[in-house]
């Protein structure tokens, strides 16, 4: 399959995906990209806006996997700044390009996706599929149950290297502007990453055999 990975990071969701598959992944960061392309040399890679490309190259792909930015989503920054527990943020309006890109690929896009976020402060103002920690808008039903494991708990001192060894990554050479462990938290379990490719797959290879079927 033709796979486009938006806001890719590290590829915390793409980690078992293997190599069978043509994926082009987006970001931003000039230092994840050069990171995420040492760690998958097979997949195409490129410093770009997620959110305009999806809107210019969506036609190319089979499945497109979506993780806009949460911050300005999150509940634990919501109840920081409204109980002025913290003087780093501020009150902001949510980015709503996540809704954007969840109404676009709901009525444009005729392949498979996922749109993957946090769990908001507020009620979603479109409905999705809860797993987790995380919710997933994506027009097909996802497992019940995507993962079984636990991201670990620790201090703020030790967050960013049990992150790193839950996700199997290494942020040593890192030398952009963003926090690590900031970095770290908002990967994707690669577990979650690769049920949710395999149900895909299913229906992708289910769909190709009734069209053989019908001939």
């Amino acid at each position: 399959m033709k796979i486009l990975n938006l806001y890719a990071c590290l590829g915390g969701n793409r980690y078992k995906w293997g190599n069978d598959h043509q994926i082009t992944a987006i970001e931003l960061d000039p230092e994840l990209a050069r990171m995420y392309k040492e760690r998958f040399p097979n997949d195409t890679v490129i410093i770009a806006d997620a959110h305009n490309y999806l809107l210019d190259h969506y036609k190319d792909f089979d499945f497109i996997w979506t993780s806009p930015p949460c911050p300005s989503h999150s509940r634990i920054r919501y109840y920081q700044v409204k109980g002025r527990k913290s003087d780093v943020y501020r009150a902001e309006y949510p980015n709503m390009s996540l809704y954007q890109e969840i109404i676009f690929l709901d009525k444009y896009f005729k392949g498979k996706y996922v749109v993957e976020n946090v769990i908001p402060y507020y009620k979603p103002l479109i409905q999705a599929q809860k797993r987790g920690r995380h919710l997933y808008w994506a027009n097909f039903t996802l497992p019940a149950q995507l993962t079984t494991r636990s991201l670990p708990i620790g201090t703020l001192t030790d967050e960013t290297k049990k992150l790193c060894k839950f996700h199997e990554i290494d942020l040593s050479s890192y030398k952009g502007e963003q926090r690590k462990n900031k970095i770290a938290r908002n990967l994707v379990d690669y577990e979650a990453g690769a049920t949710i490719l395999n149900t895909v797959m299913g229906i992708h290879e289910k769909r190709n055999v009734n069209q053989m079927q019908l001939f």
